[in-house]
């Protein structure tokens, strides 16, 4: 199947380095814009602190941020004898599979999670949740789904509180997997960013998290515009690649929600230099252009953004590079618009990679990455293997690394 598309070669062992652990942040910086900030211009790496970004931009910039909120998704449960069973929400599946409607529903619902000490889960669960002044009672059961997840049915009995309304009082921020500490309330707020709104992502958008009211202030007065999109991350994003070569890799799928706001924002802003805030607003960027792509050639399922649909060999046929950035956009405006809808929902798998051809975005703002991951290969697609000189400016040069780590804007 594989034949279709034009894979580029290449060898994971080439995007690895040495992590030691005292180069990984587990906690934050005491203030989000205290954070450090390598910016690589030019060829020329500059050393800065967070709270000056401002003085790289110009009004002839524009950042665009992912403003999906992380959820509670660990739920801390005991069975009848005391065994403690952690639940981990990753995705939904019913009633709906949608993000955007699921935190809505206020009976049951179904989600895909991983279930820490599942052996000890032999009977349905009961467990008592406060919401304010409501006391609610939890019923959970499950099936196994596959090797490593199950299904979970959760249902309750009072209509008037939501899904969200009750995980939000009873879970836990799920912290990135290589932060092996138990959450404390400061997480709560750090492990998101100030402009989180639309519930749905099981891990922070991590770009985000550096920025404070000053530093929208300081990018006003220097004139950079600011966009916003969604994309509700999945754990997939942890998902290490541990296959030899990338064609036998298998991506996650990802959910973006899109309206007609941020595509007029990027139709009026073409001359502008566009900087994704982080991977997932890259991602994300490249599926709405993707999805417009396919609109123009008619596809059946444009809203579909396969992990390969940018490689596939289409011979002498048009395919999604004939497309130019303004056409792709077009054609989700007029979707929108013909259709009477707010937004589009787009299901995207789009591995980002080096010989994958940027539309929307020459330039990212983003944290440092793990080796071997599909992450470290989206930012060799932005600078190729410049990625090993900055790495290793920034590991003898006290930067901090991951998630609650040091920022990098390349320009």
């Amino acid at each position: 199947m594989l034949n279709q598309y034009h894979i580029p070669q290449i060898d994971i062992s080439d995007y690895d380095y040495e992590l030691p652990d005292e180069k990984i942040a587990f906690t934050p910086a005491a203030e989000r814009d205290e954070s450090k900030l390598l910016v690589f211009q030019d060829g020329v790496i500059h050393d800065a602190k967070f709270s000056d970004i401002a003085s790289f931009l110009s009004d002839q910039d524009m950042l665009v941020f992912n403003n999906s909120k992380v959820i509670r998704a660990r739920l801390i449960v005991h069975n009848k004898t005391g065994a403690r069973i952690e639940i981990f929400c990753l995705e939904p599946l019913a009633p709906s599979s949608e993000i955007s409607t699921i935190f809505k529903e206020n009976r049951a619902v179904t989600w895909k999670c991983f279930i820490g000490n599942a052996r000890k889960w032999k009977e349905p669960l009961t467990f008592e949740v406060a919401v304010d002044d409501t006391q609610l009672t939890i019923h959970a059961d499950h099936e196994r789904l596959d090797e490593n997840s199950f299904q979970v049915h959760f249902r309750w009995d009072n209509p008037s509180i939501t899904f969200a309304e009750w995980l939000e009082a009873y879970g836990k921020i799920p912290l990135p997997p290589y932060i092996k500490r138990e959450t404390n309330p400061s997480d709560n707020e750090r492990y998101q960013t100030i402009y989180a709104a639309l519930e749905g992502s099981v891990a922070a958008p991590t770009a985000g998290l550096h920025f404070n009211e000053k530093t929208f202030q300081s990018l006003k007065e220097k004139g950079v515009q600011t966009a916003w999109t969604t994309l509700h991350v999945g754990a997939g994003t942890f998902k290490p690649i541990s296959s030899d070569t990338i064609d036998q890799h298998q991506m996650h799928e990802e959910q973006i929600y899109v309206d007609s706001t941020l595509i007029k924002t990027l139709l009026a802003a073409s001359d502008k230099r566009i900087i994704a805030v982080g991977t997932t607003v890259a991602r994300s960027l490249e599926s709405i252009f993707i999805a417009g792509a396919k609109l123009c050639l008619n596809d059946s399922d444009p809203f579909t953004v396969h992990q390969w649909d940018p490689y596939k060999n289409q011979e002498n046929k048009k395919w999604i590079d004939d497309i130019t950035k303004e056409e792709a956009l077009e054609a989700i405006l007029a979707h929108l618009e013909h259709n009477q809808l707010d937004q589009a929902m787009i299901k995207s798998s789009l591995i980002i990679m080096p010989g994958y051809r940027l539309k929307m975005s020459k330039s990212i703002l983003t944290n440092f990455h793990q080796p071997k991951s599909t992450l470290l290969l989206l930012i060799s697609a932005y600078i190729g293997n410049n990625w090993k000189e900055i790495y290793q400016h920034a590991l003898s040069h006290q930067y901090r690394f991951l998630s609650y780590g040091d920022a990098n804007l390349y320009l």
